[in-house]
């Protein structure tokens, strides 16, 4: 009895730090933050739309561009950041068209990608937001941040204008 006791002991000083080494080597690949998204991550998203923001990530398709959504819910609030990117045959006029709309209030976007521009994206259901498209080399982005909340303290106009503009070096950056 005294031996086989002796015995578990020992076995468990040994297959204790073995066991201990084999959970902390699985952690990393369960405790990482949840990245889909090429060109931007829920970090930087939650930071751009004023809290935790939950991703989805939609792969491109033929005729159809790869989609990030993230979106941030509070109460009686929901925010959220729409990134497309799609690989054009002829990026100017991909863009062009894509710039459409926009419409008359597109100013450019300085240092973002090539030919980039911003405009608004309010909609008419009274949704208040900010839109960017641009390209970087063949490929053509858009982003658009957007408030539910008329009046919202959190994205202000000023405020939506200056998440736009960090959203868009950030993706124009990981496009190059």
């Amino acid at each position: 009895m005294a031996n086989s006791r002796h015995l578990t002991q020992r076995c468990l000083r040994i297959l204790s730090p073995t066991l201990l080494c084999l959970v902390l080597m699985c952690l990393p690949a369960t405790a990482h933050a949840k990245n889909n998204c090429p060109w931007l991550n829920e970090a930087t998203a939650s930071g751009l739309l004023g809290g935790d923001a939950a991703g989805d990530f939609t792969e491109a398709t033929t005729g159809q561009p790869a989609v990030c959504t993230f979106t941030q819910q509070a109460e009686g609030v929901t925010r959220t950041l729409r990134l497309t990117v799609e690989v054009a045959t002829d990026p100017q006029a991909r863009l062009t068209t894509v710039a459409q709309s926009c419409g008359s209030d597109a100013a450019p976007l300085k240092a973002i990608g090539n030919s980039a521009m911003v405009c608004s994206a309010d909609e008419r259901k009274g949704l208040l937001g900010e839109r960017v498209v641009g390209r970087v080399r063949d490929q053509v982005f858009t982003i658009i941040i957007k408030t539910t909340l008329k009046g919202d303290s959190t994205m202000t106009r000023d405020a939506l204008k200056a998440h736009i503009s960090t959203a868009a070096e950030q993706v124009a950056g990981n496009l190059f």
